[in-house]
Protein backbone atom coordinates (compact mmCIF):
# COMPACT_ATOMS: atom_id res chain seq x y z
CA UNK A 1 0.00 0.00 0.00
CA UNK A 2 2.78 2.33 0.98
CA UNK A 3 4.65 1.65 -2.25
CA UNK A 4 1.50 2.37 -4.28
CA UNK A 5 0.96 5.65 -2.42
CA UNK A 6 4.59 6.65 -2.95
CA UNK A 7 4.33 5.88 -6.66
CA UNK A 8 1.18 7.97 -6.99
CA UNK A 9 2.84 10.84 -5.09
CA UNK A 10 5.92 10.71 -7.33
CA UNK A 11 3.73 10.69 -10.43
CA UNK A 12 1.86 13.76 -9.17
CA UNK A 13 5.10 15.63 -8.60
CA UNK A 14 6.31 14.73 -12.07
CA UNK A 15 3.12 15.98 -13.66
CA UNK A 16 3.24 19.20 -11.62
CA UNK A 17 6.85 19.94 -12.58
CA UNK A 18 7.40 22.40 -15.45
CA UNK A 19 8.30 20.78 -18.75
CA UNK A 20 10.97 22.59 -20.74
CA UNK A 21 10.92 22.08 -24.49
CA UNK A 22 14.23 21.11 -26.01
CA UNK A 23 15.70 23.84 -28.21
CA UNK A 24 15.88 23.14 -31.94
CA UNK A 25 19.31 22.49 -33.44
CA UNK A 26 20.12 25.82 -35.11
CA UNK A 27 23.21 26.56 -37.22
CA UNK A 28 24.27 30.05 -38.29
CA UNK A 29 26.83 31.10 -40.90
CA UNK A 30 28.60 34.25 -39.64
CA UNK A 31 29.11 36.09 -36.37
CA UNK A 32 26.84 39.14 -36.93
CA UNK A 33 23.90 36.90 -37.87
CA UNK A 34 24.77 34.46 -35.07
CA UNK A 35 24.47 37.37 -32.65
CA UNK A 36 20.96 38.15 -33.88
CA UNK A 37 19.91 34.50 -33.61
CA UNK A 38 21.51 34.24 -30.15
CA UNK A 39 19.53 37.28 -29.02
CA UNK A 40 16.25 35.71 -30.10
CA UNK A 41 17.16 32.29 -28.62
CA UNK A 42 18.25 33.58 -25.19
CA UNK A 43 16.75 31.40 -22.46
CA UNK A 44 16.00 28.61 -24.95
CA UNK A 45 19.28 27.45 -26.44
CA UNK A 46 22.54 28.29 -28.17
CA UNK A 47 22.91 28.30 -31.97
CA UNK A 48 26.03 26.82 -33.56
CA UNK A 49 28.38 29.06 -35.54
CA UNK A 50 30.22 28.05 -38.72
CA UNK A 51 32.65 30.93 -39.40
CA UNK A 52 34.35 31.22 -36.02
CA UNK A 53 37.16 33.38 -34.68
CA UNK A 54 38.76 35.84 -37.06
CA UNK A 55 37.83 33.97 -40.23
CA UNK A 56 35.94 35.72 -43.02
CA UNK A 57 33.09 34.32 -45.14
CA UNK A 58 34.83 35.77 -48.18
CA UNK A 59 37.71 33.29 -47.89
CA UNK A 60 36.31 30.52 -45.65
CA UNK A 61 36.75 26.80 -46.31
CA UNK A 62 34.32 24.27 -44.80
CA UNK A 63 35.57 21.95 -42.03
CA UNK A 64 34.35 18.43 -41.25
CA UNK A 65 32.77 19.76 -38.04
CA UNK A 66 30.80 22.28 -40.10
CA UNK A 67 29.52 19.51 -42.36
CA UNK A 68 28.41 17.49 -39.33
CA UNK A 69 26.62 20.51 -37.88
CA UNK A 70 24.71 21.08 -41.12
CA UNK A 71 23.67 17.45 -41.28
CA UNK A 72 22.24 17.61 -37.76
CA UNK A 73 20.58 21.03 -38.13
CA UNK A 74 16.86 21.67 -37.95
CA UNK A 75 17.23 25.32 -39.00
CA UNK A 76 20.09 27.05 -40.82
CA UNK A 77 20.38 30.84 -41.05
CA UNK A 78 22.68 32.53 -43.57
CA UNK A 79 22.72 35.81 -45.49
CA UNK A 80 22.91 34.20 -48.92
CA UNK A 81 25.19 32.97 -51.71
CA UNK A 82 26.33 36.52 -52.44
CA UNK A 83 28.22 36.52 -49.14
CA UNK A 84 28.75 32.94 -47.94
CA UNK A 85 29.47 31.35 -51.33
CA UNK A 86 31.31 28.51 -49.57
CA UNK A 87 27.95 27.36 -48.13
CA UNK A 88 26.00 27.22 -51.36
CA UNK A 89 26.76 23.62 -52.37
CA UNK A 90 27.03 22.17 -48.83
CA UNK A 91 23.52 23.39 -48.06
CA UNK A 92 22.25 21.49 -51.09
CA UNK A 93 23.99 18.27 -50.12
CA UNK A 94 24.34 18.36 -46.31
CA UNK A 95 21.53 20.58 -45.11
CA UNK A 96 18.74 18.66 -46.81
CA UNK A 97 17.02 17.89 -43.51
CA UNK A 98 17.03 21.50 -42.33
CA UNK A 99 14.92 24.54 -43.00
CA UNK A 100 17.37 26.93 -44.69
CA UNK A 101 16.57 30.61 -44.20
CA UNK A 102 18.27 33.15 -46.47
CA UNK A 103 18.15 36.35 -44.41
CA UNK A 104 19.26 38.41 -47.39
CA UNK A 105 15.69 37.88 -48.62
CA UNK A 106 13.97 38.75 -45.34
CA UNK A 107 10.85 40.93 -45.70
CA UNK A 108 11.45 44.59 -44.86
CA UNK A 109 15.15 44.69 -45.72
CA UNK A 110 16.39 47.93 -47.22
CA UNK A 111 18.74 46.75 -49.97
CA UNK A 112 21.48 48.64 -51.77
CA UNK A 113 22.80 47.59 -55.14
CA UNK A 114 26.45 46.87 -55.80
CA UNK A 115 27.93 50.16 -56.80
CA UNK A 116 30.49 51.27 -59.31
CA UNK A 117 33.47 52.71 -57.56
CA UNK A 118 34.21 50.33 -54.75
CA UNK A 119 37.73 51.37 -55.72
CA UNK A 120 36.77 55.02 -56.42
CA UNK A 121 35.90 55.01 -60.13
CA UNK A 122 32.49 56.50 -60.80
CA UNK A 123 31.88 56.89 -57.07
CA UNK A 124 31.53 60.60 -56.48
CA UNK A 125 30.79 61.68 -52.94
CA UNK A 126 31.11 65.40 -53.34
CA UNK A 127 29.26 67.89 -51.17
CA UNK A 128 26.22 68.00 -53.44
CA UNK A 129 23.66 65.20 -53.38
CA UNK A 130 25.50 62.87 -51.03
CA UNK A 131 22.38 61.94 -49.12
CA UNK A 132 20.25 61.62 -52.22
CA UNK A 133 22.82 59.57 -54.10
CA UNK A 134 23.03 56.79 -51.54
CA UNK A 135 19.41 56.08 -50.71
CA UNK A 136 17.80 52.90 -49.37
CA UNK A 137 14.95 50.98 -50.81
CA UNK A 138 12.43 50.85 -48.00
CA UNK A 139 13.74 53.74 -45.85
CA UNK A 140 11.52 56.68 -46.58
CA UNK A 141 13.96 59.17 -45.07
CA UNK A 142 16.74 58.14 -47.44
CA UNK A 143 15.14 58.79 -50.81
CA UNK A 144 15.67 56.73 -53.96
CA UNK A 145 17.81 53.62 -54.38
CA UNK A 146 21.55 54.08 -54.64
CA UNK A 147 21.91 52.91 -58.20
CA UNK A 148 19.72 51.93 -61.15
CA UNK A 149 19.53 48.79 -63.20
CA UNK A 150 21.85 50.20 -65.85
CA UNK A 151 24.56 50.91 -63.29
CA UNK A 152 24.27 47.37 -61.94
CA UNK A 153 24.75 45.95 -65.43
CA UNK A 154 27.70 48.26 -66.06
CA UNK A 155 29.26 47.14 -62.79
CA UNK A 156 29.04 43.48 -63.78
CA UNK A 157 30.65 44.18 -67.15
CA UNK A 158 33.51 46.24 -65.76
CA UNK A 159 34.45 44.01 -62.84
CA UNK A 160 35.00 40.60 -64.37
CA UNK A 161 37.53 39.87 -61.62
CA UNK A 162 34.80 40.03 -58.99
CA UNK A 163 31.88 37.82 -59.83
CA UNK A 164 28.55 39.26 -58.73
CA UNK A 165 26.55 36.77 -60.76
CA UNK A 166 24.82 35.64 -57.58
CA UNK A 167 22.83 38.89 -57.38
CA UNK A 168 22.79 42.62 -57.70
CA UNK A 169 22.70 43.66 -54.04
CA UNK A 170 25.48 44.38 -51.55
CA UNK A 171 25.20 41.61 -48.96
CA UNK A 172 26.61 43.45 -45.91
CA UNK A 173 23.04 44.34 -44.97
CA UNK A 174 23.44 43.98 -41.21
CA UNK A 175 25.49 47.20 -41.08
CA UNK A 176 22.21 49.12 -41.03
CA UNK A 177 20.54 48.48 -37.65
CA UNK A 178 17.12 48.72 -39.27
CA UNK A 179 18.09 45.75 -41.43
CA UNK A 180 19.16 43.91 -38.29
CA UNK A 181 15.63 44.46 -37.05
CA UNK A 182 14.17 43.00 -40.24
CA UNK A 183 16.46 39.98 -40.00
CA UNK A 184 15.61 39.45 -36.33
CA UNK A 185 11.90 39.54 -37.15
CA UNK A 186 12.39 36.79 -39.74
CA UNK A 187 14.50 34.81 -37.26
CA UNK A 188 11.77 35.05 -34.60
CA UNK A 189 9.08 34.03 -37.07
CA UNK A 190 11.10 31.03 -38.23
CA UNK A 191 11.98 29.83 -34.73
CA UNK A 192 8.43 30.24 -33.43
CA UNK A 193 7.13 28.08 -36.28
CA UNK A 194 9.84 25.45 -35.82
CA UNK A 195 9.56 25.44 -32.03
CA UNK A 196 6.02 26.52 -30.95
CA UNK A 197 6.63 25.51 -27.33
CA UNK A 198 9.11 28.39 -26.98
CA UNK A 199 7.31 30.89 -29.21
CA UNK A 200 6.47 33.23 -26.32
CA UNK A 201 10.14 33.47 -25.35
CA UNK A 202 11.20 34.20 -28.92
CA UNK A 203 8.60 36.96 -29.16
CA UNK A 204 9.66 38.55 -25.86
CA UNK A 205 13.30 38.40 -26.91
CA UNK A 206 12.50 40.11 -30.21
CA UNK A 207 10.83 42.97 -28.37
CA UNK A 208 13.89 43.40 -26.14
CA UNK A 209 16.19 43.21 -29.16
CA UNK A 210 14.26 45.87 -31.06
CA UNK A 211 14.43 48.22 -28.08
CA UNK A 212 18.22 47.75 -27.92
CA UNK A 213 18.50 48.40 -31.66
CA UNK A 214 16.58 51.66 -31.38
CA UNK A 215 18.92 52.81 -28.61
CA UNK A 216 21.95 51.73 -30.65
CA UNK A 217 20.73 53.57 -33.73
CA UNK A 218 20.32 56.80 -31.79
CA UNK A 219 23.73 56.40 -30.14
CA UNK A 220 25.53 55.75 -33.43
CA UNK A 221 24.00 58.80 -35.06
CA UNK A 222 25.27 60.92 -32.16
CA UNK A 223 28.72 59.28 -32.24
CA UNK A 224 29.47 60.07 -35.89
CA UNK A 225 27.59 63.37 -36.13
CA UNK A 226 30.69 65.55 -35.72
CA UNK A 227 32.80 63.66 -38.31
CA UNK A 228 30.29 62.61 -40.94
CA UNK A 229 31.52 65.20 -43.45
CA UNK A 230 35.13 63.97 -43.40
CA UNK A 231 35.95 61.58 -46.28
CA UNK A 232 37.67 58.28 -45.54
CA UNK A 233 38.81 55.16 -47.36
CA UNK A 234 38.00 51.54 -46.39
CA UNK A 235 39.74 48.27 -47.23
CA UNK A 236 36.85 46.87 -49.24
CA UNK A 237 33.47 48.27 -50.18
CA UNK A 238 31.46 46.74 -47.33
CA UNK A 239 30.13 49.81 -45.56
CA UNK A 240 27.55 51.46 -47.74
CA UNK A 241 24.68 50.40 -45.45
CA UNK A 242 26.35 52.10 -42.48
CA UNK A 243 27.36 54.99 -44.72
CA UNK A 244 23.83 55.44 -45.97
CA UNK A 245 22.16 55.18 -42.59
CA UNK A 246 24.41 57.71 -40.88
CA UNK A 247 25.46 59.81 -43.89
CA UNK A 248 29.20 59.37 -43.35
CA UNK A 249 31.51 59.91 -46.34
CA UNK A 250 33.20 56.79 -47.69
CA UNK A 251 35.39 58.13 -50.49
CA UNK A 252 36.30 54.70 -51.85
CA UNK A 253 38.03 51.42 -51.08
CA UNK A 254 41.38 49.79 -51.64
CA UNK A 255 39.77 46.80 -53.34
CA UNK A 256 36.33 45.99 -54.67
CA UNK A 257 36.56 42.50 -53.23
CA UNK A 258 38.77 41.16 -50.42
CA UNK A 259 39.40 38.06 -52.55
CA UNK A 260 41.23 40.23 -55.11
CA UNK A 261 44.18 42.09 -53.61
CA UNK A 262 45.42 45.15 -55.50
CA UNK A 263 48.77 45.28 -57.30
CA UNK A 264 51.48 47.94 -57.02
CA UNK A 265 50.01 50.10 -59.79
CA UNK A 266 46.60 50.04 -58.16
CA UNK A 267 48.06 51.05 -54.80
CA UNK A 268 49.82 54.00 -56.44
CA UNK A 269 46.53 55.08 -58.01
CA UNK A 270 44.77 54.90 -54.66
CA UNK A 271 47.52 56.92 -52.97
CA UNK A 272 47.12 59.65 -55.56
CA UNK A 273 43.37 59.55 -55.18
CA UNK A 274 43.60 59.91 -51.40
CA UNK A 275 45.58 63.11 -51.87
CA UNK A 276 43.15 64.37 -54.50
CA UNK A 277 40.03 63.66 -52.41
CA UNK A 278 41.54 64.81 -49.15
CA UNK A 279 40.63 61.56 -47.41
CA UNK A 280 41.55 61.93 -43.75
CA UNK A 281 41.64 58.26 -42.72
CA UNK A 282 42.20 54.87 -44.34
CA UNK A 283 40.76 51.90 -42.49
CA UNK A 284 42.14 48.36 -42.48
CA UNK A 285 40.22 45.21 -41.59
CA UNK A 286 41.79 42.69 -39.20
CA UNK A 287 41.12 39.71 -41.52
CA UNK A 288 42.86 41.17 -44.59
CA UNK A 289 46.44 42.40 -45.04
CA UNK A 290 46.44 45.49 -42.75
CA UNK A 291 49.95 46.30 -44.03
CA UNK A 292 48.41 47.39 -47.34
CA UNK A 293 46.93 50.38 -45.54
CA UNK A 294 50.40 51.49 -44.41
CA UNK A 295 51.56 51.28 -48.02
CA UNK A 296 48.60 53.28 -49.27
CA UNK A 297 48.89 56.17 -46.81
CA UNK A 298 52.65 56.54 -47.23
CA UNK A 299 53.36 60.06 -48.46
CA UNK A 300 49.83 61.29 -47.70
CA UNK A 301 48.46 63.18 -44.67
CA UNK A 302 45.91 60.41 -44.06
CA UNK A 303 45.86 58.48 -40.79
CA UNK A 304 45.05 54.80 -40.39
CA UNK A 305 42.45 52.97 -38.34
CA UNK A 306 40.68 49.61 -38.23
CA UNK A 307 37.09 48.63 -38.89
CA UNK A 308 35.70 45.13 -38.37
CA UNK A 309 32.39 44.73 -40.24
CA UNK A 310 32.29 40.97 -39.67
CA UNK A 311 33.25 41.12 -35.96
CA UNK A 312 36.24 38.81 -36.39
CA UNK A 313 37.90 40.08 -33.22
CA UNK A 314 34.83 39.82 -30.98
CA UNK A 315 33.48 36.92 -28.94
CA UNK A 316 30.38 35.35 -30.45
CA UNK A 317 27.10 35.83 -28.62
CA UNK A 318 24.04 38.07 -28.28
CA UNK A 319 26.05 41.19 -27.43
CA UNK A 320 28.43 40.89 -30.38
CA UNK A 321 26.25 42.79 -32.88
CA UNK A 322 25.96 45.79 -30.59
CA UNK A 323 29.68 45.78 -29.75
CA UNK A 324 30.58 45.53 -33.44
CA UNK A 325 28.42 48.48 -34.45
CA UNK A 326 29.56 50.59 -31.50
CA UNK A 327 33.19 49.80 -32.37
CA UNK A 328 32.69 50.93 -35.97
CA UNK A 329 31.21 54.22 -34.81
CA UNK A 330 33.93 54.76 -32.20
CA UNK A 331 36.74 53.94 -34.66
CA UNK A 332 35.37 56.39 -37.20
CA UNK A 333 35.05 59.11 -34.59
CA UNK A 334 38.51 58.50 -33.13
CA UNK A 335 40.42 58.52 -36.41
CA UNK A 336 38.45 61.22 -38.19
CA UNK A 337 38.48 63.52 -35.15
CA UNK A 338 42.26 63.28 -34.86
CA UNK A 339 42.84 63.89 -38.57
CA UNK A 340 43.48 67.36 -39.83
Amino acid sequence: MKSTTALLFASTLLLASPVFAEAPNVVVSIKPVHSLVSSIMQGVGEPSLIVEGGASPHTYTMKPSNAAALQAAKVVFWVGPGLEAFLDKPLDTLGTGAQVVELGEAPGLAKLKFREGGAFEGHDHGEEGHGEEAGHEGHEDHGDAHAGEAEGAEHAEKHDDHDHAEGEFDMHMWLDPMNAKAMATEIEKTLAAADPANAATYKANLEKFNARIDALDKSLAETVAAVKDKPFVVFHDAYQYFENRYQVRVAGSITVSPEVLPGAERLSEIRAKIKELGATCVFAEPQFEPKLVSVVIEGTPAKSGTLDPEAGTLEAGPDLYFQMMENIGASLKECLSSAS
